[in-house]
């Protein structure tokens, strides 16, 4: 906090040394004063960013930035140069969260993994190092395709529930679906069940207060995420809990890329068909996912939840292969998601097969499908012909000439948005899950992914990736090079912000 109130003194600073400059008639003496004080404060400002120790291109970047657009190049250091705060700004929950961790994992035994091949060995070697949590050979996975199963699997599990639904969404509309599933909550906990729910304050904007209001007077727990109100000086309006998280009575969890509202149902006119990938789990993973929840509960309700709870235990099942359920977020080692995603596809022998809705990948993700390409694997990358957003559409589009030029296979999905989060590496080893690949999901959201090692479910992912294929356009090297000036200007000025998308 004090190296915060200081950079928000000197932005005050910066503005008032320009107003006096530039606006007012005080003598060249005073003048002369606030020049050398606004000198003072990007001196101060230029060596702490230098002391970060960044990549070359970026701290020179923020450089520039800072001393070619006075004030305004400030304001935007704070609040998109400056996103590594995030390890400041949760510090208390990362230490809390890393104690529970400590504590909780040991209920999970040590799985017996000589089932799998070698590079399933290598990747579970990395997963089990790099991750808090466990990985475990005693859970069930099911593959629920697009919104009209998922929802109706939720909507059935939901009716079930007896001792508790606890419930975490990035986006809950009040639109005809949000509504169906507020009814269930509300009458399961003025049934005695215990209804906790958390929703991203910024994304579930369209989240009426009235209907929160109704689930409270019902018995409903139910918090927001980083308030808005609070959030704009210490920047937490940046970090946003992209997880969407169900856990019904320790028995059953769903997870992945659904959000709730109409149009995840294919029911907004304007977007039209989505299509997403959504996953019911049960056995021990399911335990780990509500420790994320229950880490999360306890940050925005300052509740002690987690020791203690009697129906808080494994819940062993007869499993399907190898399931981690990984959380990242600023709670969490720095970029762990995207080390994940990095070791997955460096353990690649045949082929990599990826879909996200935002393809904005890092260095070192960028090389290793390129490596990855080279070295003879196929590499197939699925995204949305049309976007929700320029910078994200153009943005993502600024990577293919690097892909097809080393051979990767390109495919632009065209019978609605395609919004699921995946990865099928060698048609044994996948990840599914919240986070998207690109910066905001490496280093700014809260996600939750659960990746699979030598499971059955795996194959309903490669059958529906395949499906996928054949509502996508494979894009034309060819074609993609002699592209109009126009396209390579807007690609490459969303690129521009790739740091930020």
């Amino acid at each position: 906090m004090k190296r915060r109130r200081m950079e928000i003194v000197f932005l005050f600073i910066l503005i008032a040394s320009v107003y006096m400059i530039l606006f007012t008639q005080v003598s060249f003496d005073v003048k002369l004063f606030f020049i050398g004080l606004y000198i003072l404060v990007m001196f101060i400002t230029l060596f702490s960013l230098m002391l970060e120790n960044r990549f070359a291109h970026e701290t020179l970047l923020w450089m520039y930035v800072l001393l070619f657009f006075p004030v305004f190049g400030y304001v935007f250091y704070l609040f998109s140069g400056q996103l590594y705060l995030k390890g400041y700004l949760f510090r208390s929950k990362r230490k809390k969260d890393r104690e529970e961790w400590k504590s909780l994992v040991t209920r999970v035994s040590s799985p017996d993994l000589s089932f799998l091949n070698d590079h399933q060995k290598s990747f579970a070697a990395f997963a089990k190092n790099a991750s808090e949590t466990t990985i475990s050979t005693s859970s069930k996975t099911e593959v629920l395709k697009n919104g009209n199963k998922t929802f109706t699997e939720i909507i059935k599990q939901l009716r079930k529930a007896e001792k508790f639904i606890h419930i975490e969404y990035y986006i809950f509309r009040s639109d005809r679906l949000g509504t169906e599933i507020i009814d269930i909550l509300i009458e399961k906990a003025k049934n005695g069940v215990e209804v906790l729910f958390i929703f991203d304050a910024a994304g579930s904007l369209s989240l009426s207060n009235n209907e929160v209001k109704r689930m409270k007077n019902a018995g409903v727990k139910a918090y927001p995420f980083s308030p808005l109100k609070h959030g704009f000086f210490n920047q937490k309006f940046n970090f946003r809990n992209h997880r969407k998280i169900i856990i019904i009575d320790g028995e059953v969890g769903f997870v992945g890329g659904l959000n709730v509202g109409e149009e995840y149902l294919g029911r907004n006119k304007n977007i039209g068909f989505w299509r997403d990938t959504h996953m019911i789990l049960k056995g021990e993973a399911v335990y780990m996912l509500h420790t994320v929840f229950l880490l999360d509960w306890e940050y925005v309700s300052g509740e002690d939840v987690l020791q203690g709870r009697p129906e808080f235990k494994n819940k062993v099942v007869q499993g399907d292969g190898a399931v981690q359920v990984v959380a990242s977020g600023p709670d969490t080692q720095q970029g762990i998601m995207s080390d994940f995603y990095y070791s997955l596809i460096t353990n690649a022998t045949k082929s990599i097969w990826i879909a996200s809705p935002y393809f904005v990948p890092n260095q070192a993700i960028k090389a290793a499908i390129k490596h990855a390409a080279i070295k003879g694997i196929q590499v197939r990358v699925m995204v949305p012909a049309v976007n929700d957003g320029f910078l994200t559409q153009y943005g993502s589009r600024s990577y293919f000439g690097e892909l097809l030029q080393f051979g990767v296979e390109v495919y632009s999905y065209k019978k609605g948005f395609l919004h699921q989060k995946i990865i099928i590496v060698d048609g044994d080893m996948a990840s599914i899950g919240t986070a998207n690949m690109d910066m905001r999901s490496f280093h700014l959201n809260f996600e939750v992914n659960v990746f699979l090692m030598g499971s059955r479910t795996i194959e309903d992912l490669i059958t529906h990736y395949k499906e996928d294929m054949m509502d996508s356009d494979k894009l034309d090297p060819i074609g993609y090079i002699n592209r109009g000036l126009l396209e390579r200007s807007k690609e490459s000025f969303a690129r521009l912000f790739s740091n930020v998308l």
